[in-house]
């Protein structure tokens, strides 16, 4: 009888225990399954943020590159209307020259024709 009821006792117990091992393989492979969507999940988010993150540094590039070409554009503007500034100077420096040289030209006339009178005059008075 007691080998009876020692087998009966082994029996339950290991009838529990297999049913108590296939709950936590179920239980492992539900966890398992969980794992692996939690991985996927963040490999999506992952991707996400440095698409993203591709997106930015693109904008940004993009940014940079238009400031770029406007300075290039504002310094060009800025040589240009030195060149014209310096053109005007140049003609107004020019014009003032050629105002001296006519007005010098015209002093040594007059300077010219009052030397003449004044000859003119002396030749007159020892005549007289």
């Amino acid at each position: 009888m007691k080998k009876l009821i020692f087998s009966a006792i082994l029996m339950l117990a290991m009838s529990v225990s297999f049913v108590s091992c296939r709950e936590t393989a179920e239980k492992a492979g539900e966890a398992t399954e969980k794992a692996g969507e939690a991985m996927g999940e963040a490999a999506d988010a992952a991707g996400e943020a440095a698409e993203s993150a591709m997106d930015k540094a693109g904008e940004a590039v993009d940014g940079v590159k238009e400031a770029g070409e406007n300075a290039a554009e504002e310094v060009k503007d800025a040589a240009g209307e030195a060149v014209d500034k310096a053109k005007e100077v140049g003609e107004d420096v020019k014009d003032a020259a050629g105002e001296a040289v006519d007005k010098a030209k015209d002093a040594g006339n007059a300077a010219a024709d009052k030397v003449k009178e004044t000859a003119k005059d002396a030749k007159d008075v020892i005549k007289n």
